[in-house]
This record gives structure tokens, sequence and C-alpha cells, in this order.
């Protein structure tokens, strides 16, 4: 476990170490990185950032890879934040594949220098791009769309370096913020374009009933403003992992099946996005469950996917047919149809046939256990084993 002085190395403040400290799992974490970083060499204040970053972003399954992440961080492969990122996301999409050090080199960048000639290049190139609509909307105009593709252009550039050469040259082609500048913006009422029609699709060579092509956000894509559309917003703004990436998920265990079981789900959803809503069917809903079906079924709507109504019956004393009916009916009138409607129940008696072999299992391991001398003689008067 870290302690204070270590963290300090970091190059935490005083106060900073002293909250840290608090968290017992991340200063543990911590001091793991610092002991394997210690290895490698001596520490600086960007190194040291570095890998505190390193220790709040790991995810407990790629723990293991952390030592790699400090290798590089320490020979200075890895130099800046947005490295830093991609070499975690490697590890984490590679959780199950396996790690291969040339990919992994190439993932993040390692070896690659950008100067701050080639960030003020990059900069003066989208400015330049941009330049008529910059100065005619002046600050208005999105800077994290300038920042979005200088990020495309130069991938390993400091994020800090690149926002500050965009906030000068923004000063020096419009001068200092003026009192309008400042003003608050008053937004502007959205004229509602109807919908098209079979007949004037057939015109424009498009069908009114395809959907949206694309559904991934680009550098493009300007989030400064809210969604206007729940299916919006959950296109834009739900950083969700792909199908059959769950072991990018907290917490997620992995064994040496983990790839052939998602390989097998992924095949047996047809790669698509499949959720679901799973009330009790023991009481009407309310405003709550009005949330949960918007974000169940309206991710999966949004992504193209299915979302089924699975209702939780597992209490019977308390639910009757007339909760099944108005659960039904809820959803329907929020705009929403199940691809399937199912039951807890319908899985009791598989259930209970894995809980009878689980138990087998688990008697025949802890009877062949308990077959060394000592433990009959302790345990023979408290256990009794009967056939399950």
């Amino acid at each position: 476990m870290a302690k204070k002085e270590d963290l300090l190395l970091l190059g935490l403040s005083e106060a900073k170490a002293a909250e840290t400290l608090k968290n017992v799992k991340l200063t543990e974490t911590i001091g793991s990185i610092i002991a394997s970083a210690k290895e490698s060499g001596e520490l600086n204040k960007q190194k040291g950032n570095l890998l505190y970053q390193l220790a709040t972003k790991l995810k407990p399954q790629v723990a293991p890879s952390a030592p790699l992440v400090v290798k590089y961080i320490m020979n200075d492969g890895i130099k800046t934040e947005p490295q830093l990122s991609a070499a975690i996301e490697y590890l984490l999409s590679h959780t199950v594949k396996g790690i291969e050090v040339p990919a992994f080199e190439k993932s993040c960048g390692v070896g690659v220098v950008v100067t701050i000639d080639d960030i003020e290049n990059a900069v003066t190139k989208v400015i330049n791009e941009h330049r008529e609509k910059i100065v005619a909307e002046r600050y208005s105009f999105p800077a994290g769309k300038l920042l979005g593709e200088l990020r495309a252009l130069l991938p390993w550039a400091d994020g800090a370096i690149t926002k500050k050469e965009v906030d000068l040259r923004f000063l020096e082609l419009l001068g200092p913020k003026t009192a309008e500048d400042l003003a608050p913006k008053k937004k502007e009422k959205k004229v509602e374009v109807p919908k098209a029609t079979k007949e004037t699709a057939k015109t424009n060579g498009t069908s009114a009933d395809n959907k949206k092509k694309d559904i991934t956000p680009t550098a493009e894509d300007d989030f400064s403003e809210g969604a206007e559309t729940m299916d919006e917003l959950l296109r834009t703004r739900a950083h969700f992992h792909k199908v059959g990436e769950n072991f990018k998920t907290d917490g997620y265990v992995t064994t040496p099946k983990t790839a052939e079981l998602l390989k097998a789900h992924v095949a047996a959803v047809g790669g698509k996005v499949v959720t679901r809503f799973p009330p009790e069917p023991n009481g009407v809903l309310h405003i709550g469950h009005a949330k949960a079906i918007n974000i169940n079924f309206g991710y999966a709507k949004a992504m193209g996917g299915l979302c089924n109504l699975r209702f939780d019956d597992t209490n019977p004393e308390k639910e009757e047919e007339k909760f099944f009916t108005a659960i039904e009916d809820i959803v329907n009138w929020l705009g929403y149809n199940p691809a399937r409607v199912t039951h807890s129940s319908d899985n009791f008696q598989q259930l209970y046939l894995w809980a009878v072999k689980l138990i087998q299992v688990i008697k025949t391991e802890l009877k062949s256990f308990f077959q060394i001398p000592i433990l009959q003689k302790l345990l023979r008067n408290f256990y009794h084993w009967s056939i399950c």
C-alpha cells in the first residue's frame, strides 16, 4: 500500500495525498504501480501524473497488465494522457484476446513524437478551414468541433497544449471578447421539418422507412447543447460497450471460456443490441419505471436493436393478472413494442436442475476434502451428509 511520501512523489499536493489515502483500494493500486515504476528508473512530475492517472483509470480485469504500461511510461514511450488512455483501452479490448506488444505500441503511439510545430501547423490548417464561420460567429463558434478535428489529425498531441493554441488563435483572429460575446445567447427555435412521405422519398431516391445509417458520433458532432429527443440522447451520449464487449465493464470476471461464450452470445443476438425492462407485476408502474422504460426500450431502438419485456414474477402471493396487463398497456402507451414478453418463472425449472447439480458437485468435492483424518475428527459431530 502506498504511503503519503509515495503519493507526494507522484506530484500530488499534501491535501490531495491525504484525501487519496482515505481510498484504500486506490492506495493499494498506486502502491503496486509505484513499486513497479521504481524498478524502471527515476520519477518526475510528468511521469508521476501519468502513473496516478493510470491508477485511477485502471479496471480490475486489466490490473495484471499494469506493469506493461508502467514500463512504457518510465521509458518515455507513453508521454501524454491520450497515449495513456489509448493504452488502457487496448488492454481492456484485449482482456480476452491476449496482448501483442507490437499492436499495443501501435495502438497508443509509442515512439510517436508530436512537436509544438506540429500542433501549431495543425491548428492553422483547421482554423483556416473554418475561418469564415469563426469570424461570423465569433466566440459562439463551437471550439469543441475544432478540438475534435485536431484529435483526429494529431491523436497523440497533448490536449492541454492543443487547446491553449486554439484559444490563442481565436484571440489573435477575433480580439478580446466583447460585451456582446459575453452576453447569454438566445436559443433559436428550430423549424420542424415534416417527415418524408413515401412519395417524396421516392423522388429523392430514398425510403422514408429507412433507419439512420450512421449512428456513431464523430469529431464533427457538436455536443455543447442538450439533445432534443430521447433517440438523439441515447445515440450520441450513451457510451456503452459494443455487443460482445461485456468484458470492458467494471467488475467483469473473465475465464478461459469467456471469448467462446461471448462469441456465441453475439451470434445468438445477431450482433444486435438486446435489452430488457424487468418490472415486478405486483403493482402499477410509477415515474421511475417510466425512466427505465425510456432508457431500456429507447437505447435498443436508437441502436437498431431489440428490447424484451421480462416480468420478474418471483413473488406469486402479490402478483395479479391485472398488473401484467396494465404494465404492457403502459409500455405500449409510451410508444414501445416489446420484441418478446417473457417471465422469470420461465426459467425456474432449469434453475432448480442447475442448483441440484451444483449441490451434488460441491458435495462430491467436499467429501473428498473431508477424507483428511484430522478434519474428520474435528467435524464428525457437526456434519451429516444426505443424498440430494
